[in-house]
C-alpha cells in the first residue's frame, strides 16, 4: 500500500491528506472545485489528476471523502470513475457518509472488479482531522481491517470495527442520529430560552449541572454567549443529508423513527429557509426567528 489517492480534499479530506503526507506516504488527489487549496499539499510532494480513473491507475489505495452516497456511486462507477482506471488488488476505503444498502453494492461492484472494499467512516470534526485524530467506524474483512489499520492510524485516534461491509456507514448513521438530535433538541430548547427571556449564561449553567451537559451543548456553547458558530464546523444542509440517510435506514428495517423525523424535519425547515450553508449551532438563531411567523 505505498500509493495511496485521495478523492475529497475538503474540511475534512485535506487533514487526512495532511496527516498521510505527514507519515510518508506518497499521496495523489483528484483535482476538484470542492478542494480545499491544494498549495501547502502541491509544495510537499502531492501529484494531482485531472479524473478519478487516471487517480486509481496510479494508487495502491483509493480513499473517498466525499458528500454522500450520490458522489460515492458517481466518483466509482462514472464515465471517468475509479473502477475505469482500478488495477487488481486495489483498496477503495469508502470515508464518506452513506446509505449502507449502495454501500454492500458498490463493494460488490468493486470485488467483482477485482479490488477490495471498506467503508471506514469519520466522526468529529475538520479540527480533528487537522490533527490526525478522527474516529473511524469500519465496516469490512476482518483481514482487511488488519492490513488496512496502519494506514488508518496515520489520521484517526479511534478505529472501531464495527462489522462487515455497510456496519461503519450503519454505525455512523446511528452515531450522527444521536449526535445531531442532541445538538437539535438543545437548540431547540435554546431558542425557547431567548425568546422567553432567559439569560444564556443561566441556561448553560442549569443544563450543565443538570442532565443537559455534554458534548452538544459544548459545542452550541460559543453561540450561545457570543454567536460564534465555529464551536461545531457542520453544515445544515449536512445534518438534513445524514438525518434523511438515518430515517431511510430505520424505514427500511423497520425502526422506531417519529423523533428522527421530527428532528429531519427541523433540518428541512431550516434548509427550506435559505439556511443550508449555515453552521449547525445557527440552528439556534432560526428556530428563535421561526417563532416570530
Amino acid at each position: 500500500m505505498e500509493n495511496i489517492g485521495l478523492v475529497g480534499v475538503g474540511l475534512m479530506g485535506h487533514g487526512i491528506a495532511s496527516n498521510i503526507v505527514k507519515h510518508g506516504h506518497p499521496l495523489s488527489v483528484l483535482e476538484h472545485p470542492g478542494n480545499q487549496p491544494l498549495d501547502a499539499l502541491k509544495a510537499a510532494g502531492v501529484k494531482t489528476f485531472a479524473t478519478a480513473s487516471e487517480l486509481a491507475a496510479a494508487v495502491d489505495v483509493v480513499i473517498l471523502c466525499v458528500t454522500g452516497t450520490p458522489q460515492v456511486e458517481a466518483v466509482l462507477l462514472g464515465e471517468t470513475g475509479v473502477l475505469k482506471g482500478m488495477r487488481p488488488g486495489t483498496v477503495v476505503i469508502d470515508c464518506s457518509t452513506a446509505l449502507p444498502d449502495s454501500t454492500e453494492r458498490l463493494a460488490k461492484i468493486v470485488a467483482e472488479a477485482g479490488g477490495r472494499f471498506m467503508d471506514a467512516a469519520m466522526t468529529r470534526t475538520p479540527k480533528e482531522a487537522a490533527e490526525g485524530r478522527l474516529n473511524l467506524l469500519v465496516g469490512g474483512d476482518a483481514e482487511l481491517f488488519r492490513d488496512c489499520r496502519p494506514l488508518l492510524a496515520c489520521f484517526a485516534e479511534n478505529i472501531t470495527h464495527a462489522g462487515p461491509v455497510g456496519a461503519g456507514h450503519r454505525m455512523k448513521l446511528l452515531h450522527n442520529y444521536v449526535s445531531l438530535g442532541s445538538v437539535a433538541l438543545i437548540a431547540e430548547a435554546a431558542a425557547c430560552a431567548e425568546r422567553a427571556g432567559v439569560d444564556p449564561e443561566v441556561f448553560i449553567d442549569v443544563l450543565v449541572k443538570g442532565g443537559g451537559g455534554g458534548t452538544a451543548l459544548e459545542r452550541l456553547r460559543p453561540f450561545l454567549l457570543n454567536k460564534d458558530p465555529s464551536g461545531l464546523r457542520f453544515a445544515m444542509s449536512n445534518a438534513q443529508k445524514d438525518l434523511g440517510y438515518y430515517t431511510a435506514m430505520a424505514e427500511a428495517s423497520h425502526s422506531a423513527r417519529s423523533i428522527a423525523e421530527g428532528v429531519r424535519r427541523t433540518f428541512d425547515g431550516a434548509v427550506q429557509a435559505g439556511n443550508g450553508e449555515a453552521l449547525l449551532p445557527e440552528l439556534v438563531a432560526v428556530l428563535a426567528k421561526r417563532g416570530d411567523a
